[in-house]
C-alpha cells in the first residue's frame, strides 16, 4: 500500500525565493511613504505653531522695531537678524551635514518661553517678554530640526539676544559709569594735549571759557552695543583658535571706550576752534560714522598681533624632528 505524505509547509513557505523577495521589495516603498507622510504632518504642525507664535508676538515685534528706530543706543538691534542669517550662510557647509528631524522636546522649550512671557506680563517686565521671543525661536528650531541642529547653531541663537535692548535697570547701571568714565577720560586726554580743563560733574570747562556737557548720549553706550555686535560676527567668521576668539570678544569693551574717548577729545578741540553747531554736527554725524571703521581696523590689528603670538605645532620642533630624521 502506498502512502502520501502531506507537506506541513504553508503556501507562503513553499513560494519560490524570488516571489518572497518581490513581496519584501514591494512593502519597502509603503514603509517609506508612511515615514514621509508622518514627517510632512509633523512639519505642518510645526509651521502652524510658528504662525501662531508669530501672530501672538506681533505686538512685541512692533515694540522692538519702534525702539530700534527711536533709541540710538540700541539701533544696531535691527541689524542682528540679518547678521545672524549671514553667520548661518557662512557656516552652511557644516549645517548641511546635520539632517533635520522633528524633535518634540522642542515643545518643552516653547512651553518654557511662554512661562517666561507670562512672568513678564504678570510682573510688568517687558524685557522678559522680549527675551521669551528668542527662547520661542530656539524652541521652534528644536521642534523642526532637532537637538543636533540647535547645538550646531547655538552661537547664532545666543547672538540673537543682542537684538533685545538691555533692561532699564541694567541700562542705567552701565550708562552712568560709562558717562563718568567718558568725562574723566576726556579730561586726561585734553590735559595731555595742552588744554586747560576744569571738571564739575559731567560738565567740562575748556580754557576757562568754553563749557561742554558730557551728556548720557556721550557715554559711549551706543558705540559699545554696535561694537559688540560687530565683534561677535567677526569672532564667529574668522578661522582662529578659540582663545583668539575669546580675546577678540573681550577687546570689544576697551575698543569701544577708547574710540568714544577719541571722539570726545576731537569734538572738544573743535569747540575751541569752530562754532558750537559745527562741533556738535561733527560729534553726532561724521565722528559716529568714522568710529566704526576705526574699531574694525583695531580689531583686525589685534588679530594680527595674536597671529604673531601663536606658534604652530611644527614650528615648535627642530627641523630634524619635523622631517623625521633624528640623528643619534
Amino acid at each position: 500500500m502506498s502512502t502520501r505524505t502531506v507537506s506541513s509547509e504553508s503556501p507562503a513557505q513553499c513560494a519560490p525565493a524570488p516571489a518572497r523577495a518581490k513581496s519584501i521589495a514591494s512593502s519597502s516603498p509603503n514603509l517609506e511613504s508612511v515615514k514621509q507622510g508622518r514627517f510632512t504632518s509633523a512639519v505642518v504642525v510645526v509651521l502652524a505653531v510658528a504662525a501662531a507664535l508669530a501672530w501672538s508676538y506681533s505686538a512685541i515685534l512692533a515694540g522692538l522695531i519702534k525702539e530700534w528706530g527711536n533709541d540710538p543706543d540700541y539701533s544696531v538691534g535691527q541689524l542682528v537678524p540679518f547678521a545672524a542669517l549671514y553667520m548661518l550662510w557662512h557656516d552652511r557647509a557644516n549645517l548641511r551635514r546635520v539632517p533635520p528631524r522633528v524633535d518634540w522636546i522642542g515643545l518643552g522649550v516653547l512651553l518654557l518661553s511662554q512661562m517666561l512671557r507670562a512672568f513678564g506680563l504678570f510682573y510688568l517686565y517687558e524685557s522678559a517678554e522680549r527675551y521669551s521671543l528668542i527662547v520661542a525661536g530656539v524652541g521652534l528650531v528644536w521642534l523642526l530640526a532637532g537637538r543636533r541642529c540647535v547645538w550646531s547653531t547655538k552661537w547664532v541663537l545666543l547672538f540673537l539676544f543682542l537684538m533685545v535692548p538691555l533692561p532699564g535697570r541694567l541700562h542705567n547701571e552701565i550708562a552712568g559709569p560709562l558717562q563718568g568714565l567718558a568725562a574723566a577720560g576726556a579730561v586726561v586726554i585734553l590735559e595731555i594735549l595742552g588744554v586747560s580743563v576744569a571738571r564739575e560733574g559731567h560738565v567740562l570747562m575748556l580754557n576757562d571759557r568754553v563749557p561742554i556737557a558730557v551728556a548720557e548720549a556721550c557715554s559711549g553706550l551706543r558705540m559699545l552695543t554696535a561694537f559688540v555686535v560687530v565683534d561677535v560676527v567677526l569672532a564667529y567668521i574668522v578661522a582662529r583658535p578659540r582663545w583668539h576668539k575669546i580675546v577678540l570678544l573681550l577687546a570689544a569693551i576697551p575698543v569701544a571706550i577708547g574710540c568714544n574717548l577719541a571722539r570726545l577729545a576731537v569734538t572738544a578741540l573743535l569747540f575751541l576752534c569752530v562754532e558750537a553747531r559745527h562741533a556738535e554736527r561733527f560729534f553726532h554725524d561724521f565722528a559716529g560714522w568714522t568710529m566704526m571703521p576705526l574699531a574694525v581696523i583695531l580689531l583686525l590689528g589685534l588679530l594680527k598681533v595674536l597671529s604673531f603670538l601663536t606658534v604652530s605645532d611644527n614650528a615648535a620642533w627642530p627641523r630634524s624632528i619635523r622631517s623625521g630624521s633624528i640623528t643619534r
